[in-house]
């Protein structure tokens, strides 16, 4: 029995890329299907697409995570290969992903960029990459070298337990910490990263989805680690109101009064802050280890990626 591999290119305005990519997907991996999911181009990505032989769908709601949303809901397959439709990743990778994933059976493969052209990719976002990266590993732990690689394998049981919620290009971001909360064996390997064929140009922002990206990062860090965030907080009020009690300790002790009563008050209202805190932080530790198990349950209900009674013939050019 062989494999179903579906090929999931999210794509807006890229006519000048669209062709080029569906074709080098489709020599890469002849036996599998080549979706693009349209999201409200105002070019002939669509008629370009249809052309190079790929099934084409449209989601009209705007952002590459509304996209990867309604890819992951409507498409059926056994292993997913995503990749952007803007001929920059190195679609002769593929096979090596998916046998990878099989051989080592991960939920997830990685294609970690690497390009010796300065247009590909470039200064401000290697930059912005290494900065996201390292801030990811140091709230998450084990972490990957490039967390906003478009270029990635999927096993079914990762994108069929996968709730997206980003609505932009946060979506890669929120697709690895997902990954590494749920402790899913996941691997990365480096591939070719070019330039954009003439013609087409990145929808990127890097201050904007830089901004973005962070701010997500921060949101899923208060939201999956709530103990440590609220904590943290818990234990700069508690300091602050330690700090400015301490004076009006050591006067008590020494003339029985307190003189300064409005920094009485606020010490009192910064530790009461503190304590409100920390049962915060222990009341959303216990929420989300509940949902951590719904969500892990969820994912095991789905077979493991490279079972023995399955051929990856389907899987080399």
């Amino acid at each position: 029995m062989t494999l179903d591999i579906a090929v999931i290119l999210p794509c807006y305005n890229e006519e000048a890329a669209i062709g080029t990519t569906v074709a080098a997907f489709r020599h890469a991996l002849p036996d599998a299907r080549i979706y693009v999911f349209d999201n409200n181009s105002r070019d002939r990505t669509v008629e370009v697409a249809r052309a190079a032989g790929a099934i084409v769908r449209t989601e009209r709601m705007q952002g590459k995570g509304h996209v990867v949303r309604r890819m992951f809901s409507d498409v059926e397959a056994d292993i997913y290969v995503m990749a952007d439709g803007d001929a920059t990743y190195d679609a002769a990778a593929a096979p090596e992903m998916i046998r990878m994933m099989l051989d080592e059976r991960l939920d997830m493969v990685v294609g970690a960029r690497k390009s010796e052209v300065e247009a590909a990719y470039r200064r401000g976002h290697r930059f912005g990459n290494r900065m996201l990266t390292g801030l990811l590993a140091r709230l998450f732990g084990r972490t990957f070298s490039d967390i906003l690689s478009g270029y990635r394998v999927f096993s079914r049981r990762f994108v069929k337990s996968f709730p997206v919620l980003s609505a932009g290009f946060e979506i890669e971001t929120e697709i690895s910490i997902h990954a590494l909360e749920l402790q899913m064996p996941v691997g990365e390997l480096v591939t070719q990263y070019g330039a954009r064929p003439e013609g087409s140009a990145s929808k990127l922002s890097t201050y904007r989805d830089g901004w973005r990206i962070l701010w997500t990062i921060a949101t899923l860090f208060r939201i999956e680690k709530p103990m440590l965030f609220f904590g943290v907080i818990a234990a700069a009020l508690a300091l602050f109101a330690v700090l400015l009690a301490i004076p009006l300790g050591i006067t008590y002790l020494q003339t029985g009064l307190v003189p300064r009563l409005p920094t009485a008050l606020l010490a009192t209202g910064l530790m009461i802050l503190a304590f409100l805190n920390l049962f915060c932080g222990l009341i959303l530790a216990t929420v989300v280890r509940g949902r951590r198990e719904v969500r892990r349950l969820a994912y095991l209900s789905f077979a493991a990626p490279g079972g023995d009674d399955r051929s990856i013939g389907s899987t080399t050019a």
